[in-house]
């Protein structure tokens, strides 16, 4: 009998998710960076055998909304919690509760079958780590705890096999050569989105969004032109830099990557626009994708 089913992963900024879900499918399809709220978007990532087909879901984390953009981004954490067969709660050791009680208190309440990862537990010592496994019992009685290295891949295997005894019978939900609900341009868009985060410093990078206006195919490359959008003149000039070269940093980190995900030549041109206080404006948002 095949196992199919939707395993989504939720749990505070910076605490591994986008890793984890990277390590579990042997391909970076969520951005990684060491700073918090980067992922922004609702990502599947869809892991396929003749016997099962994990259907993954990346989700920002859990955060108090300060902009329209950060209601979006609790949405796709809302949907998370209600179309699950298994659910992934990410901790680290660093963590004692969640940023935002309320889903924990959600997760306590909800009759699916709940994995509660203590990630990076590499960082600290068996005692700590003890300790930690023993908190989250306690918060979470119903969830089975483990602790785990994303990065490292530690007990990685023993959280998948878990997983598939977990998933229900049925057919595939995806065609079986599909690694992700997403399109193309959406990941060429995150790649260059997260050369920005790597590039740049402080708010500079939550202004940003990228789009990508052009994606021609040709025999031996492929021609993309992609937009990234800002809130302010200054944040502009920022991300061009001197002479241009900030924008040239990026871009030549940005279609490096590109060739490796697309495994092709890559001709990649950007461009930088404003589009003023656009992560405050619901239809502005909605333009955007969120």
């Amino acid at each position: 009998m095949h196992k199919s089913g939707f395993v989504n992963i939720v749990g505070s900024p910076n605490v591994g998710k986008s890793t984890l879900m990277n390590k579990m499918l042997g391909e970076k399809l969520s951005i990684v960076t060491s700073k918090a709220q980067t992922t922004r978007h609702r990502i599947h990532g869809i892991l396929n055998t003749e016997d099962y087909q994990i259907v993954f879901s990346d989700t920002p984390g859990v955060v108090n909304a300060s902009y329209e953009l950060h209601n979006s981004m609790m949405s796709y954490v809302d949907g998370s919690l209600k179309d699950a067969d298994v659910l992934l709660f990410i901790t680290d050791v660093f963590e004692n509760t969640t940023n935002h009680q309320d889903t924990l208190e959600r997760i306590k309440k909800l009759q699916i079958p709940v994995l509660c990862l203590i990630n990076k537990i590499d960082l600290k010592d068996q005692t700590v780590a003890a300790e930690r496994i023993s908190y989250w019992q306690t918060q979470l009685p119903n969830a089975k705890v483990l602790p785990v290295s994303a990065l490292h891949g530690f007990n990685m295997d023993a959280v998948l096999e878990i997983i598939i005894d977990l998933l229900p019978d049925s057919p595939p939900y995806f065609d079986k050569e599909a690694i992700s609900d997403r399109p193309i341009r959406f990941f060429v868009a995150e790649i260059i989105r997260e050369k920005i985060f790597l590039n740049l410093k402080k708010e500079v990078p939550y202004a940003c969004e990228v789009v990508v206006t052009d994606f021609i195919e040709e025999d031996d490359i492929i021609k993309i032109r992609a937009n990234i959008i800002v809130e302010r003149d200054s944040q502009k000039g920022i991300i061009i830099g001197k002479g241009g070269r900030q924008l040239k940093y990026i871009g030549i980190d940005a279609r490096k990557d590109i060739e490796k995900f697309l495994d092709k030549k890559i001709f990649l041109e950007t461009h930088v626009s404003v589009d003023k206080d656009w992560r405050s404006s619901e239809n502005k948002l909605k333009k955007y994708g969120y």
